[in-house]
Formats: structure tokens, C-alpha cells, sequence
């Protein structure tokens, strides 16, 4: 094939969209082969958007995990959802993740009734497909073609990588014609600090019980690399909104702050590629979640 004949190189942006817990952090970090976003089996884990770059041969794929489509109650979910749905028009591709085991109605029909508004190629990727009979995949993926004209269906397993392969080619198929956005080694935009407490927050919704992990945020107070020592060293403190609160996250004798810190600190030290020496600061801000002022500070 001569340089004339070369297939035209693609890229775009992709929105990852869908209601709570329906796997979207977990399908985004199966797509890049890297964790970038947190996950864990409770809803509305991810809170901000977390954009990732797949790389292939003949394209580029910007993937933006938003955060679960939800019935907004309170002022922190409801600019999750409006972070969530700001999204939509600034893509070129809207992936809708659906659980094929559970279906989230109120969430799903937010969703259509969002995306129908938009004229943009919408492909629904069916996950969980690993934990489904599969005459029962048959009857949801009749079900969801009832309810939007996607341009495919692929079913898919976040969690094993069966059909991921499939649903990067139906995406690659969408994109426009254009170069690449990102240099070949970058794998998100997003700065070390902010995933090191991402990564200290996963750790709080996978350890605690209750309402610990919606009413908790962690800002990252300094992050500095010793010089000559290869040791970065993160001071990082963990808001929660009333003092019974603060009991529970440090437990007895300190066991529950020190076991959040040992898993997070494993994982940054994965990310950032060199030893992590951790310290973690818990600190009453009284109804964070509901102050617009404090909201904005924390990041959101």
C-alpha cells in the first residue's frame, strides 16, 4: 500500500454515560488498560468527569466518564448530574453503559430524554453481560432497542473484557477524520493530586459502611517529591460532615484511617510510579454537601 493509500487517521471525544453502578468507571478503565477512575459497588461513586486517551493505530479515542445519571435531591447531586449532562454536547460520540442485570428505569429514562435533544451518534454498550443467562440478554437488548435508535448494541464485561475489543472497532467507526489530540504517552489530562485523592476517596466508599462515603470528601493539602530520595510525600485530609462521623472513618484505636491510607497509598505508588509516604488528616466541615460555597472549594 503506498503513503496515498494509508487509511485516514480519526479521533474524537466519547462521553461514557448511564445511571449509577452500571459499570461505567470500570468499562473505562478496561478500555485504556490503566485505572484512571475509581470504582466500587456503591452508587454515585464518580463525582467529577475523568477523561482517558486510547491510543490505537489508526485513531485516538478521548473517553469522558461522567458521573451516574441520577434524581437529583441535594445541591452536591445535583451538580454531579449537570457535570454529567454538560457533557453531552461537547462529544462526538455519546456511550451509553447499560446494566444488563439490573435495570435503573428513572435513571435510563432521564438519560434517553437527555440524549434525544442531542444529534449525536449514540452507541449502547450492554454490560454485565458475565452474570446474565443469555435468553435473558436476549429479551434486554430488545427491551433497550424499543426505547432509542442506537447505532449499535454490543454487549460487553467490564469486568472480564469480553466484547471490549468489539465496542472500541464500533467506536473507532464513528469517529471523524483528524489528528490526534494527545502526544502517544499521555493517558489522561489529569494532574497526579487530583487521582491520589480519587484513589484515598475509592478507598473510603469500598471500607465504610453507611453515609460515611457520601459525606465524605478529600482534598489534597501538598504533594512534594523529596529530591535525590525518589519519595513523593502527600499530606491529604478527608472532610466529612458531622462529628459522629469522624469516630467511624478513624475507628478503634485508628485501625479504619490507617487501613484507608496503607490501600490508597499502594495504589498512588502503582500510578505515580515511585514510594508514597501518606498522611491523613480527618476534619469536620458541617454539611459540606449542602453549601454551594464549600462545594466549590472541595472542586466540585
Amino acid at each position: 500500500m503506498s503513503s496515498e493509500e494509508k487509511t485516514e487517521f480519526k479521533s474524537g471525544y466519547v462521553a461514557i454515560a448511564g445511571a449509577p453502578n452500571a459499570g461505567k468507571s470500570t468499562l473505562l478503565n478496561k478500555l485504556l488498560g490503566f485505572k484512571i477512575s475509581i470504582t466500587s459497588r456503591k452508587a454515585q461513586t464518580t463525582r467529577n468527569k475523568i477523561l482517558g486517551v486510547v491510543h490505537r493505530t489508526s485513531s485516538q479515542l478521548i473517553l469522558i466518564d461522567t458521573p451516574g445519571i441520577h434524581r437529583a435531591n441535594n445541591a452536591l447531586s445535583i451538580k454531579i448530574v449537570d457535570t454529567a449532562l454538560s457533557t453531552f454536547g461537547d462529544v462526538d460520540i455519546i456511550l451509553l453503559v447499560g446494566d444488563a442485570a439490573n435495570s435503573d428505569s428513572t435513571s435510563e429514562s432521564i438519560l434517553i430524554k437527555n440524549i434525544e435533544k442531542i444529534k449525536k451518534p449514540v452507541v449502547l454498550a450492554l454490560n454485565k453481560i458475565d452474570i446474565v443467562d443469555k435468553p435473558k440478554l436476549l429479551d434486554v437488548i430488545i427491551q433497550w432497542e424499543r426505547k432509542f435508535d442506537f447505532e449499535a448494541i454490543v454487549p460487553v464485561s467490564a469486568k472480564s473484557a469480553e466484547g471490549v475489543e468489539d465496542l472500541l472497532c464500533v467506536l473507532e467507526n464513528l469517529l471523524p477524520p483528524g489528528p490526534p489530540f494527545f502526544p502517544e504517552d499521555m493517558l489522561t489530562d489529569l494532574p497526579e493530586r487530583f487521582i491520589a485523592a480519587e484513589m484515598i476517596r475509592e478507598k473510603i466508599f469500598r471500607l465504610t459502611g453507611q453515609e460515611i462515603p457520601y459525606a465524605s470528601a478529600v482534598t489534597i493539602d501538598s504533594f512534594t517529591e523529596k529530591k535525590n530520595k525518589g519519595v513523593v510525600t502527600i499530606d491529604a485530609t478527608i472532610h466529612i460532615e458531622r462529628d459522629s462521623q469522624k469516630g467511624i472513618i478513624i475507628g478503634k484505636n485508628g485501625t479504619k484511617l490507617k487501613q484507608i491510607g496503607t490501600q490508597a497509598r499502594e495504589e498512588i505508588e502503582q500510578l505515580i510510579g515511585t514510594k508514597v509516604f501518606l498522611q491523613l488528616f480527618v476534619r469536620v466541615d458541617k454539611d459540606w454537601s449542602k453549601n454551594n460555597r464549600t462545594l466549590k472549594k472541595f472542586g466540585y
